[in-house]
């Protein structure tokens, strides 16, 4: 999705995070196609002394977390692929749900990623991956498979068309689910060092 599709959890999701840190981080939303304008834009926010290269200090002081649902959370893996040969550490990683895009691995972990959580459910059509691993257990902590179910609960997706919160509709339950964000929300604070209340999107 796009900054502008206010439809989208990760959307508002995003705008909380900029609310809850403030000018203390940089928050981006980006669609599962931007890959390169992403690592463009993260590579030139670490050059903090604009000398176009990324010193050892400029790399270690990335503090970088990195979410997504469907096709997004495979892109979350790729990404994070692209920040290691960079040289680029990354912080946690979350994925929702994960469809895997062609061409892309988005259940193995690489080893610049210090924790990753991955969120899935296994009804409906499309559904997410149900483990992700890490390439070096030394090196990433994964901190949980977490398998949602929607059986007798209720999530308002009218956020998206008819059709798709029909026929793909534990797809999205999943994406809009507060329980989600709330966890997500939790998980960030912690590798963030920050406590808070948690944060209620319904």
């Amino acid at each position: 999705m796009r900054a502008h599709e206010s439809n989208h959890p990760e959307v508002w999701f995003g705008s909380y995070l900029r609310e809850r840190y403030t000018a203390a981080t940089d928050v981006a939303t980006y669609s599962n196609h931007e890959e390169s304008k992403a690592l463009s834009d993260v590579l030139r926010m670490l050059d903090t002394n604009h000398d176009g290269v990324l010193s050892v200090s400029e790399e270690r002081q990335a503090k970088i977390i990195l979410y997504g649902h469907s096709w997004g959370a495979s892109e979350v893996t790729s990404f994070a692929r692209d920040l290691e040969e960079h040289g680029v550490p990354v912080l946690l990683t979350v994925q929702i749900d994960i469809v895997r895009k062609p061409g892309q691995q988005p259940t193995r972990i690489p080893p610049n990623v210090k924790a990753a959580v991955n969120l899935f459910q296994t009804e409906g059509l499309l559904h997410g991956r149900s483990e992700i691993v890490a390439e070096d257990p030394e090196s990433t902590e994964i901190i949980g498979n977490l398998h949602m179910t929607y059986h007798g609960r209720h999530v308002d997706c009218r956020n998206y068309p008819l059709l798709p919160r029909t026929f793909n509709k534990p797809h999205h339950e999943i994406e809009n689910d507060p329980r989600v964000w709330n966890q997500i929300a939790s998980l960030i604070d912690a590798h963030l060092s920050i406590s808070a209340a948690p944060m209620d999107l319904r």
